[in-house]
């Protein structure tokens, strides 16, 4: 097809170059000097355009000589970037095949060919990447001084490029990754706070931020990162779960008076105020300084559903009641009415019972579930001694001195498991 096209245009301009100058009627006459030349119109216009070819190729062979120079430096230009990405690409494979000492030359290496070629020290974004790269290399190497010096390099470089600066922010994330496992919170937390607000809530941004938060003993920091992390899913739910009361128990741990604990308990998140080991430990710690009925008042909601719970949670629940029990009011005691068949299976539970009813001066009912509990070999040893001494209490009041002595010998012998 393309051959009939060209077969069609060649007859076209037969014609039209047949019609124009078949005459040959024109005559062109050229004068110089004296000397006087005829020729034809056909002649002079063929030789017209050979004149324009010869002078315009002659133009472009000055030209392309010309630039000859310009196209080899660029020529030389172009293959040392060659050489500078094969040399950083050499380093990126040698990093992740643990080759840590020839991936950092390697990336000197290209770095070294940027310097040297001042047409490629534009691309700051090369060499703040090869700088990154031999900072990464360095550490696994322990190298900490150079490393530093490395890293401080690639944040300087990558601030000079376009934004958005992903080099910058993957500088500043391998510096605090470094700094924590340098054990350096403080500066894993400097680098961290340099991120962007959108970078700084990245997934892999608040790992490392929660780690570096409770690398400071900052609980109430850690918490809230852990929260942020639970809901971009950076947890499985269980993990997510484990996590989050683990932080909140720490902290509660950190408060040093009844009020500052309040305080602590208030910010907590809902859910944590619902879990019942975090219930259990935050009661436990208000009854230690001296806030029982407050204690018991958070208490209350779970203790209503304990049915419902786990037996690691009704186990808590109950250490906890049991160490805020002094002051008991009259209105538990239908709630440890209720709690009654269930504390026939679980010891702790009837422990507790046992002791809040003792409290309450119901001491026949207190007596048959403390010598529930005390008989139980399920019951740690120290609460069934706890449970034998009581006994040992009530035997007193009664005015019975033998089986005083009896419960007491039997709370002071070791475990017989």
């Amino acid at each position: 097809m393309r051959s009939i096209v060209w077969f069609l245009v060649l007859a076209v301009a037969a014609v039209v170059g047949a019609t124009a100058l078949g005459a040959n009627d024109g005559l062109v006459t050229i004068y110089w000097l004296g000397w006087r030349a005829d020729i034809s119109l056909n002649l002079f216009l063929l030789g017209l355009v050979l004149i324009f070819l010869a002078v315009y190729s002659l133009v472009r062979g000055l030209d392309g000589l010309l630039a000859l120079p310009e196209r080899a430096k660029r020529w030389r230009v172009s293959q040392r970037d060659r050489v500078a990405q094969a040399a950083l690409r050499e380093g990126l494979a040698l990093y992740m095949a643990g080759r840590y000492t020839r991936a950092h030359k390697a990336c000197q290496r290209a770095v070294a060919i940027q310097a040297d070629t001042p047409e490629l020290t534009l691309d700051a974004e090369f060499t703040a990447l090869a700088h990154l790269l031999s900072a990464g290399s360095l550490h696994r190497l322990q190298d900490r001084k150079r490393r530093d010096e490395h890293l401080q390099r690639a944040i300087d470089l990558s601030r000079l490029t376009r934004k958005p600066r992903a080099t910058e922010e993957g500088a500043r994330l391998l510096a605090a990754e470094c700094a924590l496992e340098d054990r350096d919170a403080r500066r894993a937390l400097h680098d961290l706070s340099e991120l962007p607000p959108g970078v700084a809530r990245r997934t892999q941004a608040l790992r490392l931020k929660l780690q570096a938060t409770r690398l400071a003993r900052q609980p109430v920091e850690a918490l809230k990162t852990a929260r942020l992390l639970a809901k971009h899913q950076g947890f499985t739910h269980v993990a997510a779960e484990g996590l989050l009361r683990t932080l909140a128990i720490e902290t509660l741990d950190s408060a040093r008076d009844a009020d500052q604990l309040r305080a602590l308990w208030q910010n907590l998140d809902s859910n944590d105020r619902k879990d019942p080991l975090v219930v259990a430990h935050a009661a436990r710690l208000m009854a230690d300084l001296g806030a029982q009925l407050e204690a018991r008042q958070w208490l209350a909601p779970l203790w209503d559903r304990i049915a419902q719970l786990t037996p690691d949670a009704v186990d808590a629940l109950s250490n906890a009641l049991s160490h805020s029990l002094l002051g008991l009011e009259a209105e538990w005691l239908p709630r440890l009415d209720a709690t009654t068949q269930a504390a026939l299976r679980n010891p702790a539970l009837a422990l507790t019972l046992g002791l809040a009813l003792s409290e309450r001066q119901l001491w026949g009912k207190a007596r048959g579930m403390l010598l529930s509990a005390a008989n139980d070999l399920q019951l740690d040893l120290e609460r069934r001694r706890m449970a034998w001494a009581k006994l040992g209490q009530l035997a007193e009041r009664e005015h019975r001195p033998e089986e005083a002595a009896r419960f007491y010998r039997l709370a002071a012998l070791p475990d017989r498991d």
